[in-house]
Parts: C-alpha cells; sequence; structure tokens
C-alpha cells in the first residue's frame, strides 16, 4: 500500500510542479504561490510517513 500512496504523491508532486511552472510563465504570481504551498504540503505528507520525495532546499520552505 505505501508503493500505491508514494506513487500518488509523486503523480501529484508533478502536477504541481507543471502548475506552477504555469503560472509563472504566465506571469501568474498568486498562482506561482498557491502551487508553492501545494508542494511543501506533499513534501509534508510524504514526510510525515516516512516518504521521501525528490525536491530542492526551497520547495521545503514556507513563506
Amino acid at each position: 500500500m505505501t508503493d500505491v500512496f508514494e506513487q500518488e504523491l509523486l503523480e501529484q508532486l508533478a502536477e504541481a510542479r507543471r502548475a506552477q511552472a504555469d503560472a509563472r510563465a504566465a506571469g501568474d504570481l498568486d498562482g506561482v504561490d498557491a502551487y508553492r504551498g501545494r508542494i511543501t504540503g506533499l513534501l509534508h505528507i510524504a514526510a510525515r510517513y516516512g516518504i521521501r520525495l525528490p525536491h530542492t532546499p526551497e520547495e521545503e520552505e514556507e513563506d
């Protein structure tokens, strides 16, 4: 079951990163911030369950 949960987190993380990049390209700063929060939240969920996901130090930070 953990593998399924980890895969779902990876997919959601990839989608949030794509959406953040799209928002950045469109100049949508609110969207960029919203997706930054989504990425950070997903990383926190993964950490709570002992799942290590690839990420940058910036993605861990909350404003």
